[in-house]
């Protein structure tokens, strides 16, 4: 009886220490989202991995990105008002444009701001190319934090950006070309990405994306016609989301953590899959998704992932502060 608990715990613990940290678009709770600013946060807290979007430029430059066109709850133009609108759509400007607007504030009274009342601006941060964000890794010296890197795309504008396999391609070149392919994985809930990912570049890995709520569903679970976002593969064949994940190929489900219970993260693991809960801020949210034993936590508040953590003696990830 003995020996069969000695090996139960020696396959729990690699469990527990694999347990990945995503600092959400840097450390959005903490600073500014996307910036350089907001990433370096996220190393001197300590993740394991710094989540991040992908847009591309009309001259082509992979720029880190939520919005496929600029947001006016964080943008101000170069007089350094806030944009009173949608602004351009980035793929429609040129990467020396872009630079010309601020990306360190949100705006005072919009709901945005009010759900993040610890973010401390940093005036004057820019979106910054996706080969800054890696040089700044190698300045910090963490050779480990990993990169979750996301195709900022949808099938219901396909104008607004790259197409899905220019922008797979593109986005793999540049972590092929930094080096980075080991410790990066490309996600999406776009999954026409991730199919032509697994097909050029089986070396990453690929995540997927789901939401099933009334502000975002890419399942469309309810639907006859099915979803546009998932690259074929239908609710009404699998009959659960994490078979569809297996169908197409995936290892890593990513989902949302209000749409996670105790038998869909079990269905998962019997599916050999790994799941990672975003967004996940509370610390209530963050302690049921660890009772659920999710693979990983993505968040806006890594820093309150942390508490949790070591209160369970889980590892935490090494803090590597860095000037941005």
């Amino acid at each position: 009886m003995h020996w069969i608990i000695a090996v139960c715990l020696a396959l729990i613990a690699p469990l527990a220490a694999a347990l990945d940290l995503q600092g959400h678009r840097g450390a959005r709770g903490l600073a500014p989202e996307n910036t350089l600013a907001g990433f370096a946060r996220a190393l001197a807290v300590g993740v394991t991995t710094l989540e991040l979007d992908i847009a591309v430029t009309r001259d082509d430059v992979l720029v880190i990105s939520h919005d496929p066109a600029l947001n006016p709850d964080i943008t101000r133009g170069p007089d350094g008002q806030f944009l009173a609108a949608r602004g351009p759509v980035i793929r429609q400007i040129a990467f020396d444009e872009l630079s010309r607007y601020d990306v360190g504030r949100l705006k005072p009274g919009t709901n945005y701001a009010g759900r993040y009342p610890e973010q401390k601006p940093i005036d004057g941060s820019r979106i910054p190319r996706l080969s800054e964000l890696f040089a700044l890794v190698r300045k910090s010296g963490n050779e480990q934090v990993r990169f979750a890197i996301e195709t900022k795309l949808t099938p219901t504008a396909p104008d607004e950006t790259l197409a899905p396999e220019p922008f797979a391609r593109a986005v793999v070149a540049a972590i092929r070309d930094a080096g980075m392919a080991s410790r990066s994985t490309i996600l999406s809930f776009d999954w026409r990405t991730l199919a032509v990912v697994q097909k050029i570049a089986p070396e990453i890995p690929t995540v997927y994306l789901t939401a099933q709520q009334q502000w975002l569903d890419n399942v469309a679970a309810g639907r006859p016609e099915g979803s546009a976002w998932t690259a074929g593969v239908q609710f009404n064949q699998h009959g659960s989301v994490p078979r569809m994940v297996k169908a197409a190929g995936g290892r890593i489900w990513s989902s949302f953590f209000g749409d996670l219970d105790a038998a869909k993260v079990g269905e998962a693991h019997t599916l050999g899959l790994q799941v990672l809960a975003w967004t996940v801020n509370e610390p209530r949210q963050i302690a049921r998704m660890l009772d659920l034993g999710v693979d990983g936590i993505v968040s806006d508040r890594p820093d309150l992932v942390r508490e949790e953590m070591k209160r369970r003696g889980l590892p935490l990830p090494a803090a590597t502060p860095v000037a941005p």
